[in-house]
């Protein structure tokens, strides 16, 4: 039997093994502080039962995601937050736990081919890699959409596509949208954290005053300079779990603009009637608690003189039990919100 990390996001470390009982912990590798993201495989455990141990509270209400192929993800079922136990069947020659359920980057180019997208060549990452992107659309109207500044939040990005499919049966007329869908694509990759790196994050990178670091970062910033951003949101997961955690909101970024968020997160209730369900009442009020104004994307679109309204949306990583996560409902959830911006933008 094998248990590895050596795959498209993961993330793991074997303590030790004793029998049936493995003990492990995530990688925090550049994370500065504490994080709570681990994907790992295990292969050639077909018949056997294992219990996996975490040094801490690593495990979802619902256990692990679960998949076969890096595709499909299911919820194994209640677990207690430290450990849960598996049983292979004979046939389960390779299987995959996440903390949540992964977006591979191969999901998202399938979906472009599928859609006869063409995609782009942001710019290179800092190792290398070619970071994808899309233009759709051509207008005056410039429409900004982002995701995984950090890295392990993968929830933003199902419901970007859910967004970017919506757009595309009932385009907003008039309109040019940019779509960066994986900003810290090497940390995507390589299954980083992505929250709180070193010295700072992609998303704590949008500093009016000191030159990017990140090669992303400076490229958004480069097309809103060309372009515009009169429209501008960054798709985000939250906290590992518990209370605000657990639901799907908008962070608020500006007094000055808190009746367009207002009125667009009535416009968002409205249109959430199925998949997983976003409510107003849970958006999280601007200078409250850790939601200051800093260098990161939400402000510094917000702040650009063209700007309407700019902000993060934060999605759950599990859900409670009454609107719980799944690919599916996460899908619905973007096609949702491409709705409220449609009817948001051409009631303007």
């Amino acid at each position: 039997m094998r248990i590895h990390g050596e795959f498209i996001g993961g993330n793991i470390q074997i303590l030790k093994q004793e029998g049936t009982d493995i003990y492990l912990d995530n990688q925090l590798r550049d994370t500065q502080g504490d994080w709570f993201y681990w994907a790992f495989c295990v292969e050639g455990g077909e018949g056997m039962t294992l219990t996996f141990h975490f040094s801490q509270n690593r495990v979802g209400y619902y256990g692990p995601a679960i998949s076969h192929d890096l595709k499909e993800w299911h919820w194994l079922g209640e677990a207690d937050g430290e450990s849960f136990t598996y049983t292979f069947s004979p046939s389960e020659g390779r299987v995959y736990f996440a903390h949540s359920m992964l977006y591979h980057p191969d999901r998202f180019t399938a979906f472009a081919m599928e859609k006869g997208l063409t995609i782009d060549t942001l710019c290179k990452s800092q190792k290398g890699r070619a970071v994808p992107c899309l233009h759709l659309g051509d207008g005056d109207i410039s429409i900004i959409l982002t995701s995984r500044h950090h890295a392990c939040e993968s929830t933003g990005d199902y419901v970007l596509e859910g967004v970017l499919a919506q757009l595309l049966d009932t385009p907003i007329p008039n309109t040019r949208i940019f779509c960066v869908p994986f900003v810290d694509y090497d940390g995507v990759v390589d299954g980083d954290q992505g929250k709180g790196r070193y010295p700072y994050d992609h998303n704590r990178d949008y500093n009016k005053e000191v030159p990017p670091i990140y090669p992303t970062t400076a490229a958004i910033m480069a097309y809103a300079e060309e372009y515009g951003c009169h429209f501008g949101v960054d798709f985000h997961s939250p906290w590992h779990k518990g209370e605000q955690n657990d639901q799907v909101f908008i962070v608020q970024n500006s007094f000055e603009k808190l009746d367009r968020l207002n009125a667009f997160g009535c416009l968002f209730e409205e249109e959430s009637v199925d998949g997983v369900r976003y409510y107003h009442a849970n958006d999280y009020p601007f200078q409250k608690e850790w939601n200051q104004a800093g260098p990161i994307f939400a402000h510094y679109m917000s702040a650009r003189k063209e700007n309407h309204i700019a902000f993060s949306l934060e999605t759950a990583y599990f859900g409670l039990a009454d609107n719980q996560i799944s690919q599916e409902g996460l899908v619905a959830l973007g096609r949702n919100f491409a709705k409220a911006l449609k009817r948001y933008i051409e009631t303007m």
